[in-house]
């Protein structure tokens, strides 16, 4: 790998601000930057020089919640760390952040290391985990603050999925009480899964068996309740709260009276609600399964609060929530019966062009793009300025992005390991054209040139917003 890499010609864009500048990379981090012509950028030298002309230099995405071989309803998430992380950084994303499962009765130690196993020596970007809690007890508790640090800094809980993830609410007071003391962040799939258990049972009962029920039974009050005891829950304990996929306007609605009170209460959406809606699962043929996850896809008039929620910041982060499963063989477990398709969607590759294509459409500014997708969820666990943004320091995660090609998206063409795309023929304006993690390219010129083993796991710092 060249020693010293010169950008040069194109608009940086970060979080902060937009300027037409040189960056200058050396043994893999960001050294200098320097307004494109100056004196300064003049006098550089390079081993390899890359014209971004015409194009945005922009921090790699940074998508804090992933999902890659994840187990899950007698089947496994389609893609592996070597194909999710290649589809990954054909997106723009340059560091993912996947959850490490715990199973009941088991160590968190045992999850961990059996996630470190599947990821080592096949990621083609930089990696981290969260730790799935499914067991909270005595020992889980002490093993939190060991994990802490060793720099997994963050514990998922869940009030969905009961006999599976479901931790009641003792349980979810005495992991927050602990991550008070050791700094770690508590995210939450916040929907009440023990009401929502009653309707599937009612539902079926009653002969409604296709995908469309899925988004019935999981009523948008059930994630808004969850959320309100979630928060409710955290204040208690004195902790702060990050709320993963946020579907709902009511949910939004707990999330914005929480922090208006100053509390440090944190929520996180995804591209499938603000792009998609229950229309989606609709379709006919059972082709709405492949729309099936959870929190499950809302009304399209939703859409509009989670936009404002991004605007004003009582949403600070667009993640993917990425679970691919695919629909011949996988989706196809639920026919009869929707409670059985594996709740999921596929989208690592998508958030970044979905995202641009939001700026386009004026909801959000470019300099917003880069916040919600690279900055925030770096600050938020952990990763900054290390990652998720264009300074001195900074590894060279560095995406030149093409804001005028365009592209249809498809499964034809997309890198995800799964035989459908939820976006399939939408056609959205901008593209990634060139990837580099920490100064190696992995993408060149809409050409594949990483490898797997290249990405590094990432030891993370706590939640730098507290």
């Amino acid at each position: 790998m060249p020693n010293r890499t010169l950008i040069t010609g194109g608009l940086v864009v970060t979080a902060a601000d937009e300027l037409h500048a040189d960056v200058l990379i050396e043994d893999g981090r960001i050294a200098a930057l320097a307004t494109h012509g100056s004196a300064a950028a003049a006098a550089w030298t390079a081993d390899r020089t890359i014209d971004a002309g015409g194009k945005y230099v922009i921090p790699g995405g940074v998508d804090v919640h992933t999902h890659m071989e994840l187990p899950f309803g007698g089947t496994a998430a389609s893609d592996t760390f070597e194909t999710g992380t290649r589809a990954a950084a054909w997106g723009g994303t340059t560091t993912i952040v996947d959850f490490a499962v715990q199973s009941v009765g088991r160590a968190l130690r045992e999850g961990l290391d059996t996630w470190y196993a599947k990821a080592d020596g096949n990621c083609a970007i930089d990696y981290g985990f969260h730790m799935i809690l499914s067991d909270v007890n005595e020992g889980t508790l002490k093993e939190m603050d060991k994990l802490v640090e060793e720099g997994i800094t963050s514990f998922k809980l869940f009030m969905a999925y009961p006999g599976v993830f479901y931790s009641d609410d003792g349980r979810i007071l005495r992991a927050m009480q602990r991550s008070a003391d050791n700094g770690g962040l508590i995210m939450m799939h916040a929907e009440n899964g023990i009401a929502i258990d009653v309707l599937v049972e009612q539902a079926l009962a009653r002969g409604e068996t296709d995908p469309r029920h899925h988004g019935e039974v999981r009523k948008v009050l059930l994630e808004a309740e969850a959320t309100h005891r979630a928060i409710a829950l955290a204040r208690v304990a004195g902790a702060p709260l990050y709320v993963v996929h946020v579907s709902a306007e009511e949910a939004v609605a707990e999330l914005a009276a929480a922090r208006d009170k100053g509390l440090p209460v944190f929520g996180e959406t995804c591209p499938q609600y603000l792009f998609l809606s229950t229309d989606n699962l609709e379709e006919p043929d059972f082709q709405g399964a492949k729309y099936v996850c959870s929190t499950p896809l809302r009304p399209r008039e939703h859409q509009a609060a989670l936009w404002r929620g991004l605007r004003t910041n009582d949403l600070q982060v667009v993640s993917t929530d990425h679970c691919p499963f695919c629909f011949r063989g996988q989706k196809e477990l639920g026919l009869g019966d929707f409670s059985k398709i594996p709740n999921g969607l596929p989208g690592v590759e998508n958030r970044m062009d979905l995202l641009h294509q939001a700026v386009l459409d004026g909801h959000i500014s470019r300099r917003r793009w880069i916040e919600i997708a690279c900055a925030t969820p770096a600050r938020m666990f952990g990763l900054y300025p290390q990652k998720g943004t264009i300074a001195p320091g900074a590894d060279a995660d560095i995406v030149l992005y093409d804001p005028h090609a365009e592209q249809v998206i498809s499964a034809e063409t997309h890198h995800m390991n799964v035989d459908y795309s939820a976006y399939e023929g939408r056609r959205i304006t901008g593209r990634v054209d060139t990837v580099l993690s920490r100064g190696e390219l992995v993408i060149d010129r809409r050409e594949f040139t990483g490898r797997a083993g290249h990405g590094a796991f990432v030891p993370r710092s706590t939640c730098q917003y507290l």
